[in-house]
């Protein structure tokens, strides 16, 4: 059994590490900040679940851990990554390039996000034991949502954002929650957004290059 629950880890770290690897060679070159252009459908729906694969099966291990065998890990995680990739069809609908004033309300409204008692029953549901990679993966849309689309409203071909991201989603599915960390990160969260409405220039990588 310990070898199982330590082969199914290596095997969900070594899908998520072999994303990062794909996710930074096809996006390198693409981030235009907030007037990023998607590219064709199928384009982005592969790459937006090489994405998701990347920054969500590191926090996932613990779930495909409590789940079960390990000749039922590759149906977790695929059905896992396809609630994700059906948000990426959400976000190629409804994507259009868009205004610093625009990215900076949907990073308030993020924020604001995180204090709602709706983000902390995902957030609990996520760390509890599920039945499935389906419920899975609708819990952690709803732990998850307004970090994801942050990303797409900054720049979501950006390695910097999603690595940023990344890191917080990590720590929300993994630690407990707590004030004293949560309250900061929401504020800062606002505190962008605000930031990015007034000042939009002094956020690095927001705004597309000027052509010389």
């Amino acid at each position: 059994m310990g070898n199982n629950r330590i082969t199914a880890a290596l095997i969900v770290l070594g899908l998520a590490a072999a994303a990062w690897v794909v996710a930074v060679r096809q996006m390198s070159g693409m981030d235009m900040g907030v007037a990023t252009p998607l590219g064709s459908f199928a384009f982005f729906v592969v790459l937006w679940a090489v994405m998701m694969a990347a920054m969500m099966l590191p926090s996932a291990i613990p779930a495909v851990l409590r789940h079960g065998r390990l000749r039922a890990v590759p149906l977790f995680v695929g059905t896992y990554l396809g609630v994700w990739a059906f948000v990426g069809v959400a976000v190629y609908a409804l994507y259009r390039p868009h205004e610093s004033l625009a990215a900076g309300a949907v990073v308030i409204a993020a924020g604001v996000y995180e204090f709602t008692p709706l983000k902390g029953y995902f957030r609990r549901r996520c760390r509890e034991s599920v039945r499935s990679g389906l419920e899975f993966g609708l819990c952690c849309i709803g732990s998850s949502i307004g970090l994801m689309l942050m990303l797409v409203a900054l720049g979501v071909m950006s390695i910097t954002w999603m690595a940023a991201i990344t890191v917080v989603v990590l720590a929300q599915k993994l630690l407990p929650a707590k004030a004293a960390v949560d309250v900061p990160l929401a504020l800062a969260i606002v505190g962008l957004g605000i930031l990015i409405v007034i000042a939009p220039a002094s956020v690095p990588g927001l705004m597309p290059a000027m052509p010389m």
